[in-house]
């Protein structure tokens, strides 16, 4: 009889692998926080210590490319004003995400990693093929 994943490995190191990855990776995800300060004013992009382009400055180009695209669908630069402006857009937007980790004891995080990458061990584990010898 196979074993998870087609192998030899164990059904039940399979099982309590996912359930204690699942349970380390949603502590984990649970415990950190996700802030942005993304605004059409805002700074996205700088370039020296006196000049930043803000999100509304993106958007001109992204109107200007709009109109274009509209008036002639086959302009070439129409087309590179919207999707360059929309790319710079995600970036910025983007690079303004900040990650925190709330504030946890250090028996919580220990808890949280041995659950996760130990789970990810033991599923890993039981998706090798396990010589004859030893089983």
């Amino acid at each position: 009889m196979n074993g998870a994943g087609g192998s030899s490995g164990g059904i039940g190191q399979f099982f309590i692998g996912v359930i204690m990855m699942c349970g380390g990776f949603y502590l984990l995800l649970n415990s950190i926080t996700v802030s942005s300060n993304f605004g059409l004013g805002s700074r996205l992009f700088g370039f020296g210590n006196n000049f930043g382009v803000t999100g509304g400055m993106i958007m001109i180009p992204f109107i200007f490319g709009i109109g274009l695209v509209f008036f002639n669908a086959k302009n070439i630069l129409g087309w590179l004003l919207t999707l360059g402006s929309i790319t710079a857009l995600i970036f910025g937007v983007i690079s303004s995400v900040r990650f925190n980790l709330r504030t946890m004891t250090t028996f919580e995080l220990i808890v949280i990693l041995v659950l996760a990458v130990g789970g990810l061990g033991l599923f890993l584990r039981s998706l090798k093929k396990i010589d004859a010898k030893y089983s």
